[in-house]
């Protein structure tokens, strides 16, 4: 059985980074984009199961790659990802998935990734066991 697809497009790397390691160490197999059209580049030349999408990035923001990238399959789960609660009250971030506000618990993001794809028909890795300190 082949591991789901995320693609990560965030433009801070020390994140990117960190939530590609997570994403692996849980399971899937991670592509990442430091831009929105780089992003959208990988979408046009690879399958890819889900998104997580950082929206306050320079050039083309989150909210605008959201409409690029639901333009080219609406049926892509997107998951918003960002530091700013106050997107919410935009109505194009209704379009995503799932809007996880950014935390060093990487717990709710990992939650709504298997969820969106399970709602798509794709068995996510079972959720990894949180490490004591």
């Amino acid at each position: 059985m082949s591991k789901p697809v995320v693609l990560v497009i965030e433009d801070n790397e020390p994140t990117r980074i960190l939530y590609s390691e997570e994403l692996s160490y849980a399971g899937y197999e991670v592509l990442t984009a430091k831009t929105g059209q780089e992003g959208l580049d990988i979408l046009q030349q690879q399958p890819v199961d889900l998104v997580v999408l950082d929206i306050a990035m320079p050039g083309m923001d989150g909210v605008e790659a959201l409409g690029k990238i639901l333009s080219i399959n609406k049926q892509l789960p997107v998951i918003l990802n960002t530091a700013y609660s106050s997107y919410k009250d935009d109505f194009m971030t209704w379009a995503a998935e799932a809007y996880v506000v950014k935390s060093s618990d990487l717990t709710e993001l990992l939650t709504e990734v298997a969820k969106a794809l399970k709602s798509r028909g794709i068995e996510p890795p079972p959720l990894p066991e949180p490490v004591e300190d």
